[in-house]
C-alpha cells in the first residue's frame, strides 16, 4: 500500500503516484494536472473535484464518488471505476482506453469525444449521457442502459451491445459496423439512420 499524503500535498500538479487515498475526503479538491497514476482512491469522495488533465492511469477508483467532477481530458487508461458515481461529471476528451466501468453510474455524464476503446462498460448506467463523437470501438456495453443518451457520430465498430437499452437514444450517424446488437431494447423514440446496421437489424428482427 502506498503512502498517505498530507493535506498540503493535495494541490494542482501534485505528484501522488501510487498514493494511498482510500476513502479520503477530496470534495472540490483542485488536482488539475496531478500525477495520480496507480493511486488508491477506493471509495474516495471526489465530488466536484477539479481533475482537468490529471493522470489517473491504472488508478483504483472502485466505488469512488465523482459526482460533478471535472475530468476534462484526464488520462484514465485502464483505471478501475467499477461502481463509481460519475453522475454529471465532465469527461470530455478523456482517455478511458481499457478502463473498467462495470456497474458505474454515468447518468448525465458528458463523454463527448472521449476515447473508450476496449473499455468494460457492462451494466453501466448512461441514462441521458452525452457520448457524441466518442470512440467506443470494441468496448463492452453488454446490458448497459443507454436510454435517452446522445450517441450521434459515435464509433461503435465491433462493440458489444448485447441486451443494451437503447430506448429514446439518439444514434444518428453512429457507426455500428461489426457490432453485436443481439437482443437490444429500443422503442419508437430511438433515433437512427435509415439503411444503417441498426436499421437493418431492427427490420430483420421485427
Amino acid at each position: 500500500m502506498g503512502r498517505k499524503p498530507s493535506k498540503d500535498e493535495i494541490k494542482p500538479g501534485a505528484d501522488l503516484r501510487g498514493a494511498n487515498l482510500m476513502g479520503t475526503n477530496l470534495i472540490r479538491a483542485d488536482l488539475r494536472g496531478a500525477n495520480l497514476i496507480e493511486a488508491d482512491l477506493i471509495e474516495a469522495n471526489l465530488t466536484g473535484a477539479y481533475l482537468v488533465g490529471a493522470y489517473l492511469r491504472n488508478a483504483d477508483l472502485y466505488g469512488a464518488k465523482l459526482y460533478k467532477a471535472n475530468l476534462y481530458e484526464a488520462n484514465l487508461v485502464r483505471a478501475d471505476l467499477r461502481y463509481a458515481d460519475l453522475r454529471r461529471a465532465n469527461l470530455v476528451g478523456a482517455d478511458l482506453i481499457g478502463a473498467d466501468l462495470r456497474e458505474a453510474n454515468l447518468v448525465g455524464v458528458d463523454l463527448g469525444g472521449a476515447d473508450l476503446r476496449e473499455a468494460d462498460l457492462r451494466r453501466a448506467d448512461f441514462y441521458g449521457a452525452d457520448l457524441r463523437e466518442a470512440d467506443l470501438r470494441r468496448a463492452n456495453l453488454g446490458e448497459a442502459d443507454l436510454s435517452g443518451a446522445d450517441l450521434r457520430g459515435t464509433n461503435l465498430i465491433g462493440t458489444n451491445l448485447r441486451r443494451a437499452n437503447l430506448r429514446e437514444a439518439d444514434l444518428r450517424e453512429a457507426d455500428f459496423y461489426g457490432a453485436d446488437l443481439t437482443r437490444i431494447s429500443y422503442n419508437n423514440k430511438t433515433k437512427y439512420d435509415e439503411g444503417s446496421s441498426l436499421d437493418i437489424y431492427i427490420k430483420q428482427n421485427k
